[in-house]
């Protein structure tokens, strides 16, 4: 039988003002009825109505910079066509690693060497559509976890979610639970090589062998794939004020985000970052002092737990 840590995350709480309670522990939270994916889609209207344009699947490999302005960046569209986009500001969420490679000016030897040496953990998410979990509640009822932390060394699952429990509208079907298998990785691993069908029954087994559902039980699979979510504080990580002093240069180029700023944020700090940034330009400021400082609490709390 599995052991587990677990948390229990209030769903649509009334009363969210927990200032003094680290994001991690937070009990209640407002959560979008059809995911987090609802704020973005809300925030591309948005910019589409205001006169903006949105382009996807478009590979950004070059950024074009003279002297201490980018003039503009290039890239590869779904079609294979080469595109340009030059403009007055830009915001980069892309792996600094990747970011720093595209420079068109040549990129000094000591920046180049620390990005090369920046480490990412990647994910893998597995979605199984279930006609029920074996695992219940002690009186029998359904789990009321959103999270599950799974500690077993002889499966690599590291966490499961429950999705039924985040918003009953993600399942689509009322007598299912839909639930998400995460695996934490790297590229060069075995696992990532896997293809969905091969990923889907490894996910399956795992959980069949320590006691969450039956295989049988099992009705659906998605497999996703995401490389480079978790910037890593080791590596050549310790040096990173080289490249941040580096690319703060240049005076119209601000870093936002988890991978823009290598930064382990979660999703509140990094909206915040970009937000600053874009009230630094509204008011004509370029330094980005303020930007690199919003959550350095996590970064120090990250550091104590890899000293530990």
């Amino acid at each position: 039988m599995a052991h587990f840590l677990s948390k229990t995350f209030g769903l649509h709480g009334n009363d969210i003002a927990q200032k003094q309670t680290q994001t991690s522990l937070i009990e209640k939270f407002l959560y979008p009825k059809l995911g987090p994916g609802q704020l973005w889609e809300h925030a591309a209207d948005q910019v589409i109505q205001r006169g903006g344009e949105i382009h996807l699947g478009i590979r950004i490999d070059r950024i074009n910079v003279e002297g201490d302005k980018v003039t503009s960046i290039e890239g590869t569209d779904p079609s294979d066509e080469r595109v340009t986009f030059a403009g007055d500001h830009f915001f980069s969420t892309m792996p600094v690693r990747d970011l720093l490679r595209g420079f068109s000016a040549e990129v000094p030897a000591e920046v180049k060497q620390v990005s090369e040496g920046l480490i990412y953990r990647d994910f893998i998410t597995v979605g199984l559509l279930a006609k029920k979990l074996k695992l219940t509640e002690a009186d029998g009822s359904p789990l009321k976890d959103n999270w599950i932390y799974i500690q077993e060394p002889d499966v690599l699952i590291g966490r499961l979610q429950i999705f039924n429990n985040w918003s009953p509208w993600l399942t689509g079907c009322k007598d299912k639970v839909w639930i998400g298998l995460e695996y934490f990785c790297y590229e060069s691993d075995p696992i990532w090589k896997l293809s969905e069908d091969e990923m889907a029954r490894f996910a399956i087994g795992e959980v069949e062998k320590i006691g969450i559902l039956d295989a049988q039980d099992v009705e659906d699979s998605h497999v996703v794939r995401v490389p480079k979510t978790y910037p890593a504080y080791f590596g050549s990580y310790d040096k990173f004020d080289v490249i941040r002093n580096y690319v703060d240069r240049f005076e119209n180029l601000f870093l936002i985000g988890r991978n823009g700023m290598h930064k382990y944020n979660n999703q509140d700090h990094s909206m915040l970052t970009a937000m600053t940034a874009v009230e630094n330009v509204a008011n004509g400021i370029t330094t980005k002092s303020n930007i690199w400082a919003i959550n350095t609490e996590m970064e120090y709390q990250e550091e104590k737990k890899a000293a530990g």
